[in-house]
C-alpha cells in the first residue's frame, strides 16, 4: 500500500466513525490527517523528481563514458584499473626534495631532464648519465668483468 492509499484509508476510517466535527479533539485529528495527506503528496512529488534526476544522471554518465572512450580510447582488457597504460615502459618513483611528494615518472619524462613537481611546483631534475651510456647497451654494461659495476 502506498502512502497516499494509507492516507485515504485513514480518512475513510475517520468518516466511518461519524465523529462530531464540532468537538475540539476531532478538529485536531482532522487537521493532522490533512497535514499527513499534504506530506504524502509532497513525498510523491519528490519521488517523481528523484526518478527524473536519476534518469538524467544515467544519461550524463553514459555521455561521459562515451567522451572518455573518445579521449582515452577503450580499455583493451576492460578492467578499468589503468594497468594497460604502463605496459610499454617502466615507472620510477622520484621523491621531491622540497615537499616529500612521491612522483611516478616514466622513461620519456626522465629523458626530458626535468619536470615540475605536481604538488609544489619545484623543478625535479634527472641526471640519466648513471643509468646508461650511449655506447653501452640500454640499461648499462653487461660484461660482468672483474672491477666493473655491472655485476
Amino acid at each position: 500500500m502506498t502512502i497516499n492509499e494509507k492516507v485515504s484509508y485513514l480518512k475513510g476510517l475517520m468518516e466511518g466513525l461519524e465523529l462530531d466535527k464540532g468537538k475540539k479533539e476531532v478538529k485536531v485529528i482532522s487537521a493532522m490527517v490533512d497535514i499527513i495527506e499534504d506530506l504524502a503528496l509532497t513525498v510523491d512529488d519528490i519521488e517523481e523528481d528523484l526518478d527524473e534526476v536519476m534518469d538524467l544522471v544515467e544519461e550524463i554518465d553514459e555521455d561521459l563514458s562515451d567522451v572518455e572512450d573518445d579521449l582515452y580510447g577503450e580499455d583493451e582488457d576492460g578492467c578499468d584499473c589503468g594497468c594497460e597504460d604502463f605496459d610499454e615502459g617502466e615507472l620510477y618513483e622520484v621523491t621531491c626534495p622540497s615537499c616529500g611528494e612521491v612522483v611516478c615518472v616514466d622513461e620519456d619524462m626522465l629523458d626530458l631532464g626535468s619536470i615540475p613537481c605536481p604538488n609544489c611546483g619545484e623543478e625535479l631534475e634527472f641526471d640519466m648519465d648513471f643509468v646508461y651510456d650511449e655506447d653501452e647497451p640500454e640499461g648499462g654494461c653487461d660484461c660482468h668483468e672483474e672491477g666493473c659495476d655491472c655485476k
